[in-house]
């Protein structure tokens, strides 16, 4: 098992959670965590681990930090 920290941004959080540390399998890729939240691509812009840009077949590693931004609209 490994610990995770996930921290979700903006609407993301709505029903959720703001920052949360879990328990994970080795081996669990940021689609795996995406999945357990019950988040989609569509849904997810940005991801970062421990502060740089990743992709969601990532594979997450003990005392990694997860970030997951939604798009964010403006002007």
């Amino acid at each position: 098992m490994i610990k995770v920290t996930v921290k979700l941004f903006a609407t993301l959080q709505l029903g959720r959670f703001e920052v949360r540390d879990e328990q994970f399998a080795e081996g669990t890729t940021v689609h795996d965590v995406m999945k357990k939240y019950g988040l989609t691509k569509k849904q997810v812009l940005l991801i970062l681990i421990n502060g740089r840009h990743a992709e969601d077949g990532t594979p997450l590693a003990d005392g990694d930090t997860v970030a997951l931004f939604p798009p964010i609209g403006g002007g």
